[in-house]
């Protein structure tokens, strides 16, 4: 990229940077409010808002040293590497954990609380993570392109191999869980749709149970969209130039898909903010406590500014009554000639 294309990726890269940590803190921030982490669903959901948080605090920052080749040693530059991948497979395996968790409500849903309990929860979601990190260090033991002892710039394609990428993230890690999420949601979507035919005009809590499944699986599933859409471009560029040596792919068409990737994680909040009932409630909340509090020290301020000036009308009138009091006085002591 030119210097001007350059400025111009980086700035895009802070903006949603600081889109990323904002959003994701207050999803964080309304799902501990609203006491909603002793339910395992929205322990998946925080803990994918931490990835997501994490991509803006460390994964931005990196990819941006990274971007303006940045000098380190080769094995330094690698471990930058692999964080930035640790963080994209913790979100497919979270994104599975949710998707389990869902497939579980809707098919055991009388023994769904003993089964699938707080503790349970929280175990797989620090399974997820310490899977998420075993997985993408594989580069620092041998699955890396070769040592160049020439260069000390830090590159993501000069370190990580395609054929890890590929092979092993892109085919492994990434299709797999997905074709399973998609047929776990499927069986959701039609079992849900099934219930809630059989019971048509019947206000039962069976009825509001299946109701309420249906509408928080459809926001989930946006999320899953929106995550495939943002990461496959680039995983397909990425593929090509593994297949296709000869095929020339556009370092800028590689860039835009690194930015869509981190844009992902800045879109998400938005769909938790809107989507889901409970985050959206208690984000009403914070605007209300926010527009409220705003409002009052604005009425404190007028208030004040009013005192003030009511202080000053009654000094001034107090000040003029003292000067006719003394002319007055003037005027009676005065000879008469």
């Amino acid at each position: 990229m030119g210097s001007s294309a350059v400025w111009v990726f980086l700035t895009l890269e802070m903006i949603i940077a600081v889109a990323c940590c904002l959003g994701n803190v207050l999803v964080i921030w309304a799902v501990w409010t609203c006491g909603a982490l002793s339910q395992p669903t929205f322990c998946f959901i925080v803990s994918l808002a931490v990835a997501d948080l994490l991509v803006g605090s460390v994964v931005i920052p990196m990819a941006v040293l990274v971007d303006i080749g940045m000098n380190t040693s080769f094995y330094g530059c690698l471990f930058i590497c692999c964080i930035i991948i640790m963080l994209e497979v913790a979100s497919v395996a979270l994104l599975l954990a949710i998707a389990v968790d869902r497939f579980l409500r809707v098919h055991i849903p009388l023994t769904y609380k003993s089964t699938v309990s707080k503790k349970r929860s929280w175990i797989v979601v620090a399974l997820c993570w310490v899977t998420a990190a075993l997985l993408s260090f594989i580069p620092m033991f041998g699955w890396h392109n070769p040592l160049r002892a020439d260069s000390t710039e830090c590159r993501f394609f000069t370190v990580i191999s395609y054929s890890y990428l590929v092979y092993f993230i892109f085919f492994s890690l990434y299709l797999p869980p997905l074709a399973l999420m998609t047929g776990l949601y499927c069986y959701i979507f039609l079992t849900t749709r099934r219930q809630l035919r059989a019971n048509i005009g019947v206000a039962t809590k069976s009825c509001t149970y299946y109701q309420k499944e249906h509408r928080l699986a459809a926001s989930l599933v946006l999320v899953l969209v929106l995550f495939v859409g943002c990461w496959l471009p680039l995983f397909l560029m990425v593929t090509v130039r593994l297949y296709g040596p000869h095929i020339e792919v556009p370092s800028v068409a590689v860039d835009i898909g690194v930015l869509l990737c981190h844009t992902n994680s800045a879109v998400n909040p938005i769909v938790y903010a809107f989507k889901i009932p409970k985050i959206k409630e208690a984000c009403r909340k914070l605007w209300r406590r926010v527009y409220h509090d705003r409002e009052q020290q604005q009425s404190e301020q007028n208030n004040t500014q009013n005192n003030t000036d009511r202080n000053k009308n009654s000094n001034a009138e107090n000040a003029r009554t003292k000067d006719n009091s003394t002319e007055n006085r003037s005027a009676t002591q005065q000879p008469v000639l």
